[in-house]
């Protein structure tokens, strides 16, 4: 897993509030921001006094920033493409191009004497990024991130999103997208607020299970909060779950054994290699506690998407493998429900690969 980022918006609130923003953020583990010049309208050097000391700041709290531009911001602010001197003068790391130029002017840019990141937007499937890497950038400079969308409907299709992140990831390139804090009052850098997700599928959802959708996806490395400001508990859920895998939030049956219990929270979980319709299978469990007797508890007649299953001793040699049922099904009446996953997140079970590793933790 890459980084978790915040973005700031420096016409739309007080530097106090961006600057205990960036302390909070950097408690919680952030170390990425996500800064807009689309939508300044400052005289140049209002724009390098302000963005400088807050830059500056960010810095001071490891912080990497990229400041999103284009080639009209370009125009108006007097930048060419091939001096970046302006962007290192506010403090920046990268820039990010909101739109782009032809190709070649992206690849010089990569090799800019200031060693800034050029971040290409990655919300469309053209052959853009094809025709960068064919003019031969210096790949170390070139980093990639999805746009984020604040009007309602507008955000993007979910296959098309693949296909633009798969587009990006096969020349190796960091990829980025945005998550959105579904608190009210929250802001971005244009006047709608019906939140800023890059995927449609995530404006209503918990920003939580928001990132553990790109986390299964597995092809996002930075996970970036687009809007300004999230709650404090929306923080410290992204702080506090492991970021290199998913981690299904369960409630737990509340005649779960010792033994279960340990299995659940305390054990490595990956899906077998040999893929079920039915089932996610963690097996190692009934190895290392194989002779253990795997009393029956609780085994409902259906079994239901979303309920974790611990076999019973009944079950012969699977007693103390680990399910999840990806679809509903009848129980034989040996198996037995010992939790399930919080209903927010029951849809991530289906992006879960053979052998990819997952694990729990209890839903408060």
């Amino acid at each position: 897993m890459g980084k978790l980022g915040i973005s700031i918006y420096e016409e739309k609130t007080t530097e106090k509030e961006i600057y205990d923003y960036i302390d909070k953020a950097q408690e919680a583990g952030f170390s990425r921001i996500f800064s807009c010049l689309l939508s300044v309208t400052e005289t140049k050097d209002n724009i390098v006094n302000k963005f400088k000391k807050i830059n500056d700041y960010a810095h001071g709290k490891g912080f990497e920033v990229i400041v999103d531009v284009s080639p009209r911001v370009f125009d108006e602010l007097g930048i060419s493409y091939k001096d970046l001197t302006f962007f290192k003068e506010i403090g920046a790391d990268g820039l990010r191009l909101d739109a782009g130029y032809s190709g070649l002017e992206e690849s010089l840019m990569t090799f800019n004497p200031q060693g800034l990141k050029i971040e290409i937007n990655m919300s469309n499937n053209t052959n853009y990024i094809d025709t960068i890497i064919d003019y031969m950038p210096n790949k170390e400079n070139l980093i990639a991130c999805h746009n984020f969308y604040p009007h309602r409907y507008s955000g993007l299709n979910f296959e098309h999103f693949i296909k633009c992140t798969d587009r990006f990831k096969k020349h190796g390139l960091r990829t980025a997208a945005f998550i959105t804090s579904t608190k009210d009052g929250t802001f971005g850098p244009w006047p709608v607020t019906d939140g800023l997700p890059t995927l449609e599928i995530h404006r209503e959802l918990p920003i939580d299970v928001q990132a553990k959708h790109l986390i299964a996806l597995g092809n996002i490395d930075d996970i970036i909060i687009s809007n300004c400001y999230p709650s404090d508990e929306e923080l410290n859920s992204l702080s506090t779950m492991r970021k290199d895998m998913v981690t299904f939030d369960i409630i737990v049956n509340e005649k779960i054994p010792h033994i279960e219990k340990k299995i659940l929270f305390e054990e490595m979980h990956f899906n077998r290699g040999d893929f079920s319709d039915n089932l996610i299978r963690s097996t190692q469990s009934r190895v290392k506690y194989k002779g253990h007797d795997f009393k029956l508890f609780n085994a409902p007649e259906i079994i239901k998407k979303g309920d974790v299953i611990i076999e019973s001793s009944e079950y012969g040699h699977y007693a103390g493998e680990v399910q999840i049922a990806v679809k509903d099904m009848k129980n034989s009446g040996k198996s037995n429900v010992v939790g399930r996953i919080r209903e927010e997140e029951i849809f991530l079970i289906d992006y879960i690969k053979p052998w990819q590793k997952f694990s729990f933790r209890h839903h408060n």
